[in-house]
């Protein structure tokens, strides 16, 4: 974490912290249902199969797509631009994708804003690549929560850091604040609370482009 620009750690937590207000919005949207946390979108999906007439599977089978859609295309772009505009290009689809769902969210008509958030959230993890171990930013906890434990255990016996466990304190904290967030917004103003996170993830594609503008200056 030492080696990562703090604009970097700002960005990254900031963007854990929107994926974790879209996931509480989808949740409550979707009655249970996830727009990022795939891993318990696969347990409802295994659980809704074993039931008689799959009441739900279809729904969540549209979200794993749009997931790996949208995942697909992130790490594209990723690969395609590399180097400093990289995460720019990655955030722009990203931006594109949620300035979509609120448009839809705020028509009368209400499209489906449920896929392309799904979509957004699997662009959102090719973003930002891993640095010093420490990959904020991510749509997802669980191996964050594994090392938190582990860092944990490794300053407790003095073989690592003795702060070495802050990052993913950090990144657990700021996924759950944002959905904490997000759960408040949804019930007093609805889908239209999806304002907070395009605003939060449009600057940080400020920042990033901003970051390329100035690492292309230095070169």
């Amino acid at each position: 974490m030492r080696d990562t620009p703090p604009l970097d750690i700002a960005g990254g937590l900031l963007l854990t912290a929107a994926a974790g207000y879209v996931d509480a919005v989808g949740f409550l949207r979707l009655d249970g249902l996830y727009t990022s946390f795939m891993s318990g979108n696969s347990t409802q999906f295994a659980v809704s199969l074993a039931q008689a007439g799959h009441p739900v599977a279809w729904e969540i089978a549209l979200l794993f797509a749009c997931f790996l859609t949208g995942g697909f295309c992130g790490s594209l772009v990723s690969l395609r631009v590399p180097g400093r505009w990289g995460p720019a290009a990655v955030l722009s689809v990203e931006t594109a994708l949620l300035v979509l769902a609120l448009s839809l969210a705020v028509s009368p008509a209400q499209g489906p804003v449920a896929p392309l958030l799904a979509a957004a959230m699997g662009v959102q993890n090719a973003a930002l690549r891993r640095s010093a171990g420490f990959r904020p930013g991510v749509t997802f906890v669980t191996g964050t929560l594994f090392s938190l434990s582990h860092t944990l255990a490794q300053a407790a016996t003095r073989i690592g850091p003795a702060f070495g466990w802050v990052p993913d304190a950090c990144t657990w904290l700021a996924l759950v604040s944002g959905a904490v967030a997000g759960g408040l917004a949804y019930r007093g103003y609805g889908l239209e609370a999806l304002v907070v996170p395009v605003t939060g993830v449009a600057l940080v594609l400020a920042l990033a482009v901003a970051r390329a503008f100035r690492m292309r200056a230095t070169a």
